[in-house]
């Protein structure tokens, strides 16, 4: 069971996932990403929205993803601070929408306590656990063809976003339930802090 509350009410947390491609280089083999493919759900429902590019545009992407985001207590996510939030501020930024706003965020890679010798990877984490719902694997060709936007590449995309959704609902409950998940932390668009 989660304990986040806001006042006396349980806490609406969004769980979320997105998919990126390469875009360009910036410098040797340092390239920068394309946000491809967005998953999002609330806990405490089944229900997970999907978005891919390809279907609808990013701008049309993003702004649904923003209106989820907004009504949102808490976000929750595997290595959202680092990775997802920053590459859905700077798709924001470049089509010229507002920056995410200020959010509490849960991040079952950064905030899990200390352990050495298992990897904090989800799909790791979820086997270490017992998570039923798998990670929904992709091969080189499969990342070629969702990279390409093709028809086939699309839905392997929009299968792997959605499994993530999935499998990290399970993996999130099953760390808050045996105490392996610090507690959560406030993330800006303005700090790195982790």
């Amino acid at each position: 069971m989660d304990l986040v509350t806001i006042g006396s009410r349980p806490a609406r947390i969004l769980d979320f996932d997105i998919e990126n491609r390469p875009l360009s280089y910036l410098g040797s083999d340092f390239t920068t990403a394309d946000v491809t493919a967005i998953a999002a759900g609330w806990t405490d429902e089944d229900e997970v929205k999907v978005w891919a590019l390809g279907e609808v545009s990013q701008k049309k992407m993003l702004k649904e993803f923003v209106k989820m985001y907004n009504e949102a207590d808490m976000v929750t996510g595997h290595f959202i601070r680092d990775h997802d939030l920053p590459h859905i501020n700077s798709a924001l930024l470049e089509l010229g929408l507002e920056p995410l706003s200020e959010k509490l965020t849960s991040c079952t890679k950064r905030d899990l306590l200390k352990r050495k010798g298992i990897s904090a990877s989800q799909e790791s984490l979820g086997a270490v656990l017992g998570i039923e719902a798998p990670k929904v694997h992709m091969s080189p060709s499969d990342w070629r063809e969702a990279n390409r936007l093709t028809k086939a590449g699309i839905t392997k995309t929009k299968e792997r976003v959605s499994g993530d959704i999935i499998q990290h609902r399970q993996l999130r409950a099953a760390l808050v339930e045996r105490g392996w998940l610090g507690t959560p932390r406030m993330w800006s668009p303005t700090s790195y802090a982790r």
